[in-house]
């Protein structure tokens, strides 16, 4: 089976899909049973638990995506066969091959209840959340905004404030993120193909395209679904990834004034199309394997059998054009489909002048504190237990070591497994010899369990 990334954004349900396709139906484990639990309109939900609760059972995950569907995602069996109790739910956003928006402030809104209604159950004593790809995105935007207030969320420098309405929010008593990406509006960003000119279309009607800045042309190192691109390319490249960036910012800006004044076509909110920025499509880092391919300090690295060491942390992944294959930014399905207001709630951030990467995880020159659509920003607001996993099969893992660094929990863990794609599964195209990597899944969730049953953490010591 071909790798692939599972995006972050709030209308897309490929992580879901590409996860049923590779792992079959699912099948519900021994000494466990689930149930439905009805959240609210459009949000239902599913309890895991086991058949007879022993001291685990009294942590409580809840599992959420940005978009996604995660009734049956593989947190809520793992998890549960390990002792806990765990709530996997949709949001309203929540539609198979949907490309429909939502804005990010009422799935939160709608992960509060999730929340509150394991508060409210008998034998639960702590709540842990769990995002997986973009679901970190959510979780950090929530208990970020659960612990510090609708002042997190409504300080002036942000590119989009939320409304009052997600004051109160309960509090989660821990976080764990595996296998995020940097968030829903930096891998936005990072999906924004420069080649684009945006100062209007043709004449004809056609986008303007520089083929200077073309990542899918052989000129410019691309050939057959993977790329080496010159240091002077991923340059020219970043740059104009970023003008446009800002261009597009502004340009939601000035129509959300427009609005305002009631000078535009709606009153409420208007299309919002962004040619080549669909987040599915080609950014470079997956396509050229030598792009953000190992982290900067070292870390430990969980191998199978309950192996761990100590070390910098390299890349196994192969390259990949997306779960989609290549898609030139003349495409439809290409474009970003999102309202004003979405654009600027959930896919904005800022650049600096240094923006740009290279060889290992640093992202220079992205403002994580422009918007709540950032883990890395969100999680200096967080203080409860923290634990972020990556994936080196996976061209999303790296994230987590920017993620880590950015915490400023007392408590704050970090790991990597190894050759696990990005739904955890062992990455079979980056074997060297077959079985290499072991049971990846295995390796994952009882890197989780080791974690959360830590003595004193959530359960009491012994």
């Amino acid at each position: 089976m071909r790798a692939f990334a599972c995006i972050p954004v709030l209308a897309l349900s490929l992580c879901a899909n590409n996860a049923a396709a590779q792992m079959g139906p699912p099948v519900m484990p021994a000494g466990i049973h689930a149930r439905f639990v009805p959240l609210a309109m459009g949000e239902p939900g599913v309890l895991y638990e086991p058949d007879t609760p022993g001291p685990h059972a009294a942590v409580a995950f809840f599992v959420m995506h940005a978009s996604n569907d995660y009734l049956q995602f593989s947190a809520c069996f793992e998890l549960a066969k390990r002792g806990y109790r765990v709530l996997c739910a949709n949001n309203t956003t929540s539609k198979s091959g949907a490309f429909d928006d939502g804005i990010l402030d009422d799935v939160i809104l709608q992960a509060g209840n999730g929340v509150a209604w394991l508060r409210g159950q008998p034998g639960v004593a702590k709540v842990v959340l769990f995002g997986h790809s973009g679901g970190a995105t959510v979780m950090t935007a929530y208990q970020a905004i659960a612990e510090q207030g609708v002042a997190f969320c409504q300080k002036t420098d942000l590119i989009h404030r939320c409304p009052d309405r997600l004051a109160g929010l309960p509090k989660a008593d821990g976080v764990v993120l595996v296998d995020s990406n940097f968030g829903q509006a930096a891998m936005t960003l990072f999906s924004i193909d420069a080649a684009v000119h945006d100062t209007g279309p043709s004449q004809d009607g056609s986008h303007v395209l520089d083929p200077a800045l073309d990542s899918l042309s052989p000129t410019n190192g691309y050939h057959g679904g993977a790329a080496h691109y010159s240091a002077a390319f991923v340059h020219r490249y970043l740059a104009g990834q970023a003008a446009r960036s800002r261009l597009l910012i502004a340009r939601a800006e000035a129509r959300l004034s427009a609005m305002a004044a009631g000078k535009a076509r709606f009153r409420d909110d208007e299309p919002f199309v962004v040619a080549g920025a669909f987040v599915a499509a080609n950014k470079l880092f997956p396509l050229d394997n030598t792009l953000l391919e190992h982290s900067v300090q070292a870390w430990p690295l969980f191998h199978k059998d309950g192996v761990v060491t100590n070390q910098i942390i390299h890349s196994v992944r192969v390259p990949s054009p997306g779960p989609m294959g290549p898609m030139p930014a003349d495409r439809y399905n290409a474009a970003l489909k999102t309202t004003v207001k979405g654009y600027l709630s959930s896919y904005a951030i800022r650049t600096l002048p240094d923006y740009g990467y290279g060889k290992d995880s640093t992202i220079h020159g992205v403002d994580w504190h422009s918007t709540y659509a950032a883990p890395p920003g969100n999680v200096e607001a967080i203080t409860v237990p923290f634990l972020t996993l990556g994936m080196t099969g996976s061209w999303e893992g790296l994230a987590a070591e920017t993620i880590y660094n950015h915490s400023r929990s007392a408590d704050r863990s970090i790991g990597f497994v190894e050759g696990a794609n990005h739904i955890y599964l062992p990455c079979h195209e980056c074997e060297k010899t077959p079985g290499e990597f072991g049971d990846t899944m295995k390796t994952t969730y009882d890197a989780v369990d080791l974690w959360a049953a830590k003595p004193g953490r959530f359960l009491t010591a012994p």
